[in-house]
């Protein structure tokens, strides 16, 4: 068995079904990802899942969307499991990344994606692995396909390394 490399950034999008998940190894190579999902005791039944990943994959750092600003939709389910989630990572030792839609969308806005749909598919254009896993354009009156979590958490680790990127270089200009 090969050993993981030590710099995983794990993405974590929890949705009506489950989680979406997509760990990096770098801004470039996308080292594991995956759905999970949960019929009965939701919450509990992604801690469970979330923590045996976090043990398979043993990341360096977990990145969240947003969950507690007042605009957030959100059902009040996901935003508990959201805090439990940003709670047992840094309890595991994570470091963790909570960025807002708002972050994801000005990252995204330098390729001219501007909605969730534009944005799955420029994640779609830099992982070429999950081209054939992008669902087609959700229909107002279609509830959203459960595949877009992963293009979202995706999405999350992307705005990490663009903005922890700008984060370093800023920490370093300073010193």
């Amino acid at each position: 068995m090969s050993a993981h490399p030590s710099n995983l950034t794990l993405a974590v999008h929890p949705d009506r079904h489950g989680f979406g998940w997509v760990a990096f190894s770098s801004p470039f190579y996308v080292y594991d990802w995956g759905r999970s999902e949960a019929r009965r005791n939701k919450n509990s039944v992604c801690l469970s899942k979330i923590g045996a990943l976090i043990d398979r994959l043993s990341p360096h750092t977990m990145v969240l969307e947003a969950h507690e600003r007042p605009d957030a939709i959100r059902a009040d389910r996901i935003t508990r499991l959201c805090r439990a989630i940003k709670a047992f990572g840094a309890d595991r030792g994570l470091e963790v990344a909570v960025y807002t839609r708002a972050d994801v969308a000005a990252t995204f806005l330098t390729v001219g994606a501007r909605t969730r749909d534009e944005i799955a598919e420029a994640v779609a254009r830099h992982v070429d692995t999950f081209h054939h896993r992008l669902p087609k354009r959700r229909k107002p009156w279609h509830a959203e396909d459960t595949r877009m979590s992963l293009f979202s958490a995706a999405a999350l680790v992307l705005t990490h390394y663009r903005l922890g990127a700008s984060t370093l270089l800023d920490d370093l200009q300073q010193t």
